[in-house]
């Protein structure tokens, strides 16, 4: 029997993927495509992506492989009229204290290269038809051109999209709606102002909105906007029918497309995020709108939230009750995203007087001007990063010690470099100060690396308690917070949790 199934190579089934190959978890993954995606819509890798990425050793070379967005650029008529940096708008909140320009088709090769370094291979053009639960094992139907396969799994999991096989076949509603607009993509070469090498571009128009990405691989610039009103209805587009918007509205001059395609965009949040054996991660679970490029990054959260407790119990260092906590801890923000970036999407495409009100004085002007100040910097880095996403309500997070609560993310510490240790994809002890012989004896016996930091100011700052213990999570969250080091309770902890 298979241990794992995976269905759907994006961006999510290959995290998923390859968070599992370095877990030692055996696994198949297959799509029903021929190859990786040429095309996509998803640009932004943002810094709780790049943090995982580091515990998967891979971060620097994503980086280097992107285009790290040096500002944003507010246009209006073609002509700038506002800027705000955002290089380093995260500067000792993370190690990656920026956005990452990174298409995702490009993220998909780089993804898939690592995976074959790990010895896997996706099964291309290979559809799933058919499942049913029996309970102890899932059996599927898939196939591959003309042949049939039966296999049995121990566990199903759906990264398959926002038109999931998995999703349906669970029977779960979908629930939200369908934005009235139609959106353009096209990777393009162009020439002026707005077609910059490492700036991020937001051009708007009374009814027009279209945002421009550096592309690094290519030299060309990814746009995405909306159809003109008078291009809407009219059926099949052609990138000649909207370059003259493109060109009017951000003052370029395009050389030629590459690629160009017209889309609706959807906001939903399944109403269950597993039955049984079965899973949904990425699209097939939430869609999102454009607003802070939050859904790929959402959905490779869920890989890494999900892939370590697959690895717990497949060797046998958890319970299966642990993988009740993956629903629980993503199913909430899936539902909270979908809900403020939909709100903040009407605001800025809206039609509507207050729409244009946001597009013409608020983001051209209020916007950089409040930017300009430290508070809302890190506030909107906070949000937008991911970074903030916590999960203080599972049943894996309890206690509390200085500002941190069990199921924050742990926080980053420059000066100390916290983040090293967590490499290692284990639970692990953390101790900002000094730990007590009761809590290296009992760190000893339970087989659990125990990492002493010297404490500073810089601790503190980040909202550490001096000797206190937390229980670091494979994922990088906190589990057990605890002021006093009380082995007793980090004990119970495991007991609780069924975890060894």
């Amino acid at each position: 029997m298979n241990s794992i199934l995976i269905i759907g190579a994006g961006p999510t089934g290959l995290v998923l993927a390859l968070c599992l190959a370095r877990q030692g978890v055996p696994f198949r993954i297959i799509d029903k495509n021929s190859g990786p995606g040429r095309t996509s819509r998803a640009m932004v890798v943002h810094a709780r992506t790049l943090e995982f990425y580091r515990q998967l050793d891979i971060a620097d070379e994503a980086v280097e492989k992107g285009i790290m967005v040096n500002r944003v650029r507010i246009r209006r008529k073609g002509k700038e009229k506002g800027h705000f940096k955002l290089g380093d708008i995260g500067k000792g909140l993370s190690p990656y204290p920026f956005a990452l320009s990174f298409p995702q088709d490009e993220h998909e090769r780089f993804l898939l290269e690592k995976l074959k370094a790990e010895g896997i291979e996706v099964e291309w053009e290979t559809e799933l038809v058919s499942f049913v639960d029996k309970g102890g094992y899932v059996a599927v139907e898939l196939k591959k051109k003309d042949q049939t396969e039966i296999v049995e799994t121990s566990y199903l999991l759906g990264c398959d999209g926002a038109h999931s096989t998995v999703r349906r076949g669970l029977d779960l509603d979908f629930q939200g709606g369908t934005y009235d607009h139609t959106f353009y993509v096209a990777d393009a070469e162009a020439s002026g102002d707005a077609a910059s090498t490492t700036d991020l571009n937001v051009c708007l128009g009374e009814e027009e909105f279209c945002i421009v990405f550096p592309v690094r691989n290519t030299g060309l610039n990814r746009f995405i906007g909306i159809v003109p009103p008078v291009q809407e209805g009219r059926g099949t587009l052609a990138f000649e029918d909207i370059a003259p918007f493109i060109e009017r509205l951000l003052k370029v001059k395009v050389h030629g497309v590459n690629w160009f395609s017209t889309y609706r965009v959807h906001h939903r949040v399944a109403e269950k995020f597993r039955k049984g054996r079965v899973f949904i991660l990425g699209d097939a679970g939430h869609i999102h709108s454009p607003v802070g490029g939050q859904g790929m990054n959402t959905g490779i959260g869920d890989a890494v939230n999900l892939a370590w407790k697959l690895a717990a119990v497949f060797h046998r260092r958890a319970g299966e009750a642990v993988l009740d906590s993956y629903e629980t801890e993503r199913i909430a923000f899936a539902r909270l995203l979908v809900n403020t970036t939909d709100k903040a999407f009407q605001a800025i495409i809206g039609r509507h007087p207050a729409g244009r009100l946001v597009r013409t004085v608020l983001m051209p002007y209020a916007g950089p001007f409040l930017l300009g100040f430290r508070p809302v910097k890190k506030a909107a880095f906070n949000t937008v990063s991911q970074i903030r996403i916590h999960y203080r309500d599972s049943f894996l997070s309890t206690g509390k010690a200085g500002k941190l609560h069990g199921g924050d993310r742990l926080p980053w510490v420059e000066e100390i470099d916290n983040f090293a240790p967590l490499k290692t994809a284990d639970w692990q002890i953390h101790i900002y100060g000094k730990a007590g012989e009761g809590m290296r004896e009992t760190a000893k016996n339970l087989k659990l690396a125990l990492h002493e930091f010297q404490w500073s100011r810089a601790c503190d700052k980040a909202g550490f308690l001096k000797d206190a213990l937390y229980l670091v999570r494979p994922d990088g969250y906190i589990g057990l917070a605890d002021r006093n080091q009380d082995t007793r309770k980090l004990r119970e902890y495991f007991s609780q949790c069924k975890i060894k």
